[in-house]
């Protein structure tokens, strides 16, 4: 029996994927799941509109990503914060003080999103990758300066 998957099932394949399994399997698991779909005229027409209208929107928030990324690029964060000897930070930079200024600014980005390997704890300029996109990350420009 040939069925079309809904999900993604690691022994038969993707979302889409027109497979032929057991007539036992599909009638048993895959259809009273809802893992799956008979492969009719009709089930293939509608899963390539659902195929179409998924690339439709993976565009379009693609296209705002990257609009945010070119944004987010332009700008340059300085923060200040006291310092000690040699340039040493009392305190850190971290993640959530990046979010709270970029908030400030007008960028509602999680600080879930911002990497920073280890928070900041000297001064100078750092670089640091923000993933606004599975596919998108910027780097924004931060400077530490002292008080």
């Amino acid at each position: 029996m040939k069925v079309i998957l809904k999900e993604n099932i690691e022994t038969l394949g993707h979302i889409g994927d027109v497979v032929k399994v057991a007539p036992g399997y599909a009638r048993n698991y895959l259809l009273p799941k809802g893992l799956a779909v008979a492969a009719t005229e009709k089930n293939a027409k509608a899963l390539e509109h659902v195929k179409r209208q998924m690339a439709y929107k993976k565009d379009k928030v693609m296209e705002s990503a990257k609009n945010l990324l070119a944004k987010l690029e332009e700008l340059s964060i300085e923060l200040v914060h006291q310092a000690g000897e040699a340039g040493k930070l009392f305190g850190s930079v971290t993640n959530m003080e990046i979010a709270a200024y970029l908030k400030d600014k007008g960028f509602d980005i999680d600080r879930k999103n911002i990497v920073l390997v280890e928070p900041i704890k000297q001064l100078g300029e750092y670089t640091v990758p923000v993933k606004i996109h599975p596919e998108v990350t910027a780097n924004l420009k931060v400077t530490v300066k002292a008080i």
